[in-house]
C-alpha cells in the first residue's frame, strides 16, 4: 500500500462542505421565517387583545356608573317593606306546614308515664327557627330531665331546656321547657 501523495495538488473534498453549509443555511432560513410569522401572529394577537381589554375597562365603566345610578333610585323602605311582607309570608307558610299530628305522635311516643302535657305552644324567631314552649306536669324532677332526654333524643328537638319549676297543690311538678323543634319530614317517630 502507498502512503505518499503523489499528486502534486492534494485533493480536497469541498463539495460536502458546501453541501453541509447549504443545508445549515436553508435550516437557518426556515427558522427564521417560522419566528417572523410567529412575532407577527402574536402582535396581532397582542393588538387585537389590547382593543378588547380597552373595550372591557370602557364597557366596566359604562356599568358601575349605571349601578351608581340604580343604587340612587332605590327606596330603602321599599326594600324594607317588601322584605317584612316577605317575612311574614314565610311565617304563614311556615305555621300552615306545621304538623300538630306529628308533634304528638312524637310526644306519645316519648313521654314516659308519669309525665303529661298541659300546654304546648309553638313559635317562629326572626331567625326562621321554631322554638316549643312545653308545659308538663310530672311526679318529679327525675321524670322532667327523661322526657329532656328521650325528646332530644329523637333529633327533631336541641337545645330543650326546663326553664320554669315548681310543685303544685296536688304535690305535682309543673315544668315549662323551651327548646328548638325541626319537624321529622316523612320519618316516624322512634
Amino acid at each position: 500500500m502507498i502512503r505518499t501523495n503523489l499528486s502534486t495538488r492534494p485533493f480536497y473534498n469541498e463539495g460536502a462542505v458546501h453541501l453541509w453549509l447549504l443545508g445549515l443555511a436553508v435550516l437557518v432560513a426556515i427558522a427564521t421565517a417560522f419566528n417572523v410569522f410567529r412575532v407577527i401572529g402574536y402582535s396581532q394577537t397582542d393588538t387585537e387583545l389590547a382593543t378588547q381589554a380597552s373595550r372591557d375597562e370602557a364597557r366596566a365603566a359604562e356599568m358601575r356608573a349605571e349601578a351608581v345610578r340604580l343604587r340612587g333610585s332605590v327606596d330603602l323602605r321599599q326594600i324594607e317593606h317588601a322584605s317584612l311582607e316577605a317575612r311574614q309570608a314565610n311565617q304563614l307558610i311556615d305555621r300552615r306546614t306545621f304538623s300538630w299530628t306529628d308533634l304528638f305522635n312524637q310526644f306519645e311516643s316519648t313521654f314516659p308515664d308519669d309525665v303529661r302535657i298541659t300546654a304546648v305552644r309553638p313559635q317562629i324567631d326572626d331567625k326562621g327557627l321554631m322554638k316549643l314552649i312545653i308545659q308538663v306536669a310530672a311526679r318529679s324532677v327525675d321524670d322532667v330531665d327523661e322526657l329532656i332526654r328521650n325528646l332530644e333524643g329523637t333529633g327533631s328537638f336541641s337545645n330543650l331546656l326546663s326553664v320554669q319549676e315548681q310543685f303544685n297543690d296536688e304535690g305535682m311538678l309543673d315544668a315549662t321547657l323551651e327548646g328548638n323543634y325541626v319537624p321529622t319530614q316523612g320519618k316516624k317517630a322512634p
